[in-house]
């Protein structure tokens, strides 16, 4: 009886290669949205009054011009018991003048004349082309760096001649600045602002 010989094993199939999968793209992130900011509304302008005193202001300063030759136009508005005038007009250099002084004086005339005969006195601040802001921030830089030279050299320094105006900006100034004390001198319109080296001791 014939033997029967062995079946060959079975050769092992290759496994299927796997293809390496590309990796998911990463979808972008979509930007983030920025809010648009709202604008801070502008401060509401006052409004110009029409009461009895800004009538009167108007009808003084009006003349005053007309007799200097001048063009220009008062706009009057009020806060409290303080009328605020802002002339307006072409060459308003005219009615500044050096350091203000033509300013200050139709200011002041302006106020004589509005308060003439008035039980209740209100108080009148004239300005052209924003000079009054420009110069209270001169002073203050004037006041600033002044002090800084006392402190520094322990000396007193004397400014220049000021009006009631400006000698109140830079007291204002000074009142809380390290090492220093202010105070004023002289008689008008010669009176000066003392900017002096504090020792501590009380004055």
């Amino acid at each position: 009886m014939a033997e029967k010989k062995p079946e060959p094993a079975p050769k092992p199939q290759p496994k299927p290669v796997q293809k390496p999968q590309p990796a998911p793209r990463a979808e972008p992130k979509p930007a983030p949205v920025e809010r648009a900011e709202r604008p801070e509304a502008p401060a509401p302008k006052a409004q110009p009054v029409d009461d009895d005193v800004a009538a009167a202001i108007v009808k003084f300063q009006t003349g005053l011009f007309e007799h200097m030759g001048v063009a220009a136009t008062p706009v009057v508005t009020r806060e409290g018991d303080t009328y605020q005038v802002v002339l307006e007009g072409e060459n308003m250099g005219a009615l500044i003048g050096h350091r203000g002084e033509t300013l200050d004086a139709i200011q002041q005339l302006t106020g004589y004349a509005v308060n003439r005969g008035r039980g209740h006195r209100v108080r009148v601040h004239v300005d052209a082309e924003g000079y009054r802001a420009r110069r209270e921030e001169s002073l203050n830089r004037l006041a600033r760096k002044t002090a800084g030279k006392v402190v520094k050299y322990r000396r007193n320094m004397t400014l220049e001649a000021m009006n009631a105006y400006e000698r109140h900006v830079i007291h204002t100034a000074l009142q809380d600045y390290p090492g220093v004390t202010t105070y004023s001198t002289g008689t008008d319109p010669n009176r000066r602002v003392v900017v002096a080296f504090d020792r501590g001791e009380r004055r």
